[in-house]
């Protein structure tokens, strides 16, 4: 599939229209940013990497009755995607206390939770994506209630998919971001599910595995994604 206009370009992926008005490439760089972008780095074959993890694990979803917007990966750093109109809200699922969550509550990272916390933050790069909920999304019309409801329990059902994926191979699911598009009146998984949005830890030493291992100064993050990518092979 031909690689035509560029029309998105982000701090991670751009986006480039092809001969088929519905589909778009998808093309995984190997830019890396944190910290609200104060942070910034290359993390070497990144792209590569977070591509064939994402499509792994959206061609596994899509087996288990997941809609996604993955069509196909016609090369090593693209992926061919539905065009979908992305909602501008960030779906938070957490399983284990870590990161930003540690902070606003002042808990240990690593604490267990009673129960799986969904959070939904506002799209927006200049904003620093603030956290909203349900009334924010209701007033600004960012979703209908219709689709929030949809959007919700789909996170909720990946987080249970992906939880035991992840677990069978070793790996502790902690934490992850979701983004969700429409596509023909139709709610679609989009975006990408890779270390960079995801926290995941090694289930024996609880070694990061993530790019908290970038964010942190922990080094060995090249090594970190190639080892996410042989385990969610398997």
């Amino acid at each position: 599939m031909k690689k035509c206009e560029k029309i998105y370009e982000g701090k991670a992926k751009a986006l480039y229209t092809t001969e088929d008005a519905d589909v778009l490439i998808q093309y995984f760089k190997d830019d890396a940013t944190a910290l609200d972008g104060k942070k910034k780095g290359i993390i070497v074959n990144k792209g590569v990497l977070n591509n064939r993890i994402s499509s792994r694990i959206f061609r596994y979803l899509e087996k288990n009755g997941v809609k996604t917007h993955f069509v196909d990966m016609p090369d090593e750093r693209d992926m061919a995607v539905k065009k979908v109109k992305i909602f501008p809200i960030e779906v938070v699922v957490r399983n284990i206390v870590a990161g930003s969550l540690s902070k606003r509550m002042g808990i240990e990272e690593g604490a267990a939770l009673k129960e799986t916390i969904l959070e939904l933050y506002y799209k927006s790069d200049p904003l620093g994506d603030p956290m909203i909920n349900e009334y924010h999304i209701r007033a600004f019309g960012l979703a209908s209630n219709a689709e929030l409801d949809i959007i919700k329990a789909e996170a909720l059902k990946i987080n249970k998919i992906l939880t035991k994926f992840f677990d069978e191979r070793g790996i502790i699911l902690v934490d992850f971001k979701l983004e969700f598009g429409s596509h023909k009146g139709e709610v679609l998984l989009a975006d990408e599910i890779t270390p960079d949005g995801c926290r995941l830890w090694d289930k024996e030493t609880r070694d990061k595995m993530d790019k908290d291992r970038f964010r942190r100064d922990l080094g060995n993050v090249e090594e970190a994604y190639q080892k996410v990518l042989e385990k969610v092979m398997r």
